[in-house]
């Protein structure tokens, strides 16, 4: 079974190290695109991976295309070589309406497949794929005025991946909140809000009717006190391992249902604290495009 797993932009030595760990042997580098014909693993580096790809020989542009249409309707192109005839193959497919997502959208639904050419006459292509989005990157309509900062774009990120978002009535906490950037578009879903920081939030955010403001820090929190939450957020900037624990205690508690934490590495990438992560029950890891050196990490339905 092939396999290809396509980085995360400049992240390349981070999955070549992770799929070494793993066990993956990579028999071919196609730009960020590696390759592997060993058992398929998760790799939270990749932006993309490529399930059961397949090789296709074709003897031109639009055999290529036909090959391609033959298979399924979409597709992403993701074209490092080659990129002219690449394009021209890509002209005679169906178009996929990849528009900017609106805030408080979604993925579709539709299975996007991947390919590329691996030479002139050589295509390699996935119908499923583990983004819904092209090359594993979203595009958004960004609202400049309403938050505090840009932070929000990582938590709306992944809910447009899951296609899963908390809902009027539901119970947020957004630990390591100010100056504000998640709690704001969490109140945006019409959710309850408790928002946890020692520093204030944007005088914005802290006057909307659905959020509470508690001030002090995530890690003294006790859990029983704060009681069940819909959705566990936090984009606090913290150690791994300190992370990490935080997170087990909540998770222990039996309080959370939903849970969203960005992982983050200072120095060099910490693989054996990603890989603490990752063996939470549950839990996915993954590389966001609006990640920078860190890691998302998120849990559904935990209760």
């Amino acid at each position: 079974m092939t396999t290809g797993y396509l980085a995360a932009e400049g992240f390349e030595r981070e999955l070549d190290d992770e799929l070494a760990r793993a066990g993956a042997v990579v028999e071919l580098r196609h730009g960020r695109l590696r390759v592997s014909e060993t058992p398929p693993v998760h790799a939270a580096w990749a932006a993309n991976i490529w399930w059961d790809a397949e090789r296709i020989a074709v003897t031109s542009i639009g055999h290529a295309a036909k090959e391609l249409r033959r298979r399924q309707r979409n597709w992403a192109v993701y074209a490092p070589e080659h990129r002219g005839r690449a394009q021209l193959i890509a002209d005679k497919l169906p178009h996929v309406a990849a528009r900017p997502l609106e805030l408080g959208e979604v993925a579709p639904d539709a299975p996007l497949g991947s390919w590329t050419l691996l030479e002139r006459d050589l295509v390699l292509a996935a119908g499923d794929c583990s983004s819904p989005f092209p090359n594993g990157v979203p595009s958004f309509v960004e609202d400049h005025h309403g938050p505090p900062s840009r932070a929000y774009l990582k938590l709306w990120e992944t809910f447009a991946r899951l296609r899963r978002q908390p809902g009027p009535g539901e119970r947020c906490l957004d630990l390591g909140a100010a100056p504000g950037g998640w709690t704001w578009l969490l109140a945006r879903t019409g959710a309850e809000g408790l928002a946890v920081d020692r520093a204030p939030l944007a005088r914005e955010v802290d006057r909307l009717a659905n959020v509470t403001v508690w001030r002090g820090s995530a890690f003294d929190l006790d859990p029983a006190d704060i009681g069940p939450v819909d959705w566990w957020c936090s984009d606090i900037v913290a150690y791994p391992d300190r992370l990490l624990g935080l997170v087990r205690r909540w998770l222990e508690s039996g309080l959370v249902r939903n849970l969203v934490c960005p992982v983050k590495f200072q120095g060099a990438t910490d693989h054996d604290a990603a890989a603490r992560f990752a063996a939470l029950p549950g839990v996915q890891l993954f590389h966001l495009s609006q990640n920078k050196h860190e890691l998302t990490c998120v849990l559904l339905d935990a209760t």
